[in-house]
């Protein structure tokens, strides 16, 4: 499944979730892989708990409803992210740097809040994933 055929299920989800602690009714669950675990394991658990769809890189999952295989699943939750943002086609406001990005996220969303709709992620989420 091609980032396009992928997205076009992404807008029937509630969002994106990566952690079975934390599903989401109707989300789409990316099973990632870490060096303790294999997201791939939990894939079940996520549909059990409301996930609509599980995005598994194990090919045992083939041919099963609700399971979407891919060939690497951080990189197709990378580019699904990237696909989105462009087909959302609005401004991004990216903040980078050695010290205070989260603070400075947290000011500026306060601020321009007051006259834009704004939306900022929770916390700090800054890495490969987030």
């Amino acid at each position: 499944m091609n980032t396009a055929q992928l997205h076009q299920r992404f807008l029937h989800c509630s969002g994106a979730d990566t952690d079975t602690r934390n599903i989401r009714k109707d989300s789409m669950f990316f099973a990632l892989k870490g060096e303790n675990f294999n997201g791939n394991d939990f894939a079940k658990e996520a549909l059990e708990k409301g996930a609509r769809y599980a995005i598994v890189d194990d090919k045992i999952y083939e041919d099963q409803k609700h399971y979407i295989v891919v060939k690497n699943v951080l990189d197709s939750l990378q580019k699904l992210a990237a696909f989105h943002r462009h087909y959302l086609n609005i401004p991004i406001l990216a903040i980078t740097g050695s010290n205070g990005k989260t603070t400075t996220k947290e000011l500026l969303n306060a601020v321009l809040s007051k006259k834009f709709k704004t939306i900022a992620t929770k916390g700090n989420l800054n890495n490969h994933i987030g």
